[in-house]
């Protein structure tokens, strides 16, 4: 009997230390704990340590904090100009109020993706094809704008969307393919007529470096003939001055000599008479003698001789 009453006195601690320890609850960091009491809301726990009252307290939802990513399958959409595709997005969002999550909305993912779809249907529509697929920027913003407002009170915050995937027609997107095919050709032959004309002006220019450099070289070449030209005149005039100069001084010297010698009369008539000699030697036919060696003895003689001999 003993016995028995020890073993269910050991059961009853385990138990209570069981319900105790179901009592205590550890937030982990970037969650959030929804707690009721009796059914009804009693509180939002944040991170840290928490206690509950055994069988009256309960959590209701355990929320994440964190960004969210949800891919949503493609949608069918029609555009402004009666042309259906396929558009896939994909909602980048975060719960921001965890109670208005919890108690908002039945199915919060669920009523994303139907949103998400509507506001792309009536976003589309306004659109054309070339708009649509153009306009991405575009439409995600006005799509991340109307969710983030629709799912405000849901305690979710919107914080992009993108347009995963544009999918239009097969006919459509073969004729974007030959348009895109066209539109490469075309370019490419922008390119090659662009590298011909480039190819030709090149050669135009180095043709006409290379006659300037010509041009300048025989321009160079001509200065330079007339500058050795120059040099040369230059230097034949400065030795015709230079022999002139030295025969002007030679003379000079002679007379100065001659008059440092102070020669006598005879001497003087003597040299007259050597220099008409020298004069009477050429072919002239007439001598002129001055009136001052016309006195010698014998002059009219030698004169006569000289000139006989001249003749």
């Amino acid at each position: 009997m003993r016995l028995i009453v020890v073993t269910l006195f050991m059961l009853m601690i385990v138990v209570v230390l069981a319900v105790l320890a179901s009592c205590v609850k550890i937030v982990p960091q970037a969650h959030a704990f929804i707690v009721e009491r009796l059914g009804g809301y009693l509180a939002t726990w944040s991170v840290g340590l928490h206690f509950k009252i055994p069988f009256i307290d309960r959590v209701a939802k355990r929320v994440t904090l964190k960004e969210q990513v949800v891919d949503f399958p493609p949608q069918p959409v029609i555009t402004k100009d009666n042309v259906t595709m396929q558009i896939d997005t994909v909602v980048y969002f975060q719960i921001t109020d965890p109670k208005l999550y919890a108690y908002g909305v039945e199915n919060p993912i669920m009523a994303i993706e139907n949103l998400t779809a509507t506001t792309l249907r009536n976003i589309i529509g306004d659109l054309e094809l070339d708009e649509t697929l153009t306009s991405r920027e575009t439409i995600n913003t006005k799509m991340r704008a109307t969710l983030d407002v629709a799912t405000d009170p849901w305690g979710i915050k919107v914080n992009r969307v993108e347009l995963k995937n544009i999918i239009p027609p097969a006919a459509i997107q073969d004729a974007m393919e030959k348009q895109m095919k066209a539109e490469r050709e075309r370019r490419e032959a922008i390119l090659r007529a662009e590298g011909e004309k480039k190819s030709t002006v090149l050669v135009a220019e180095g043709n006409k470096e290379s006659a300037i450099l010509d041009a300048e070289a025989e321009k160079q070449a001509a200065i330079l003939r007339a500058e050795a030209k120059k040099e040369a005149t230059i230097r034949e005039a400065e030795g015709q001055a230079e022999a002139i100069l030295k025969i002007q001084q030679a003379n000079a010297d002679g007379l100065r000599m001659l008059k440092e010698a102070a020669p006598d009369k005879s001497v003087i008539q003597l040299k007259s008479l050597e220099a008409f000699a020298k004069a009477a030697d050429g072919k002239a036919t007439k001598i002129i003698i001055p009136s001052e060696i016309q006195g010698i003895a014998g002059l009219a003689k030698a004169v006569t001789e000289i000139a006989v001999e001249g003749e």
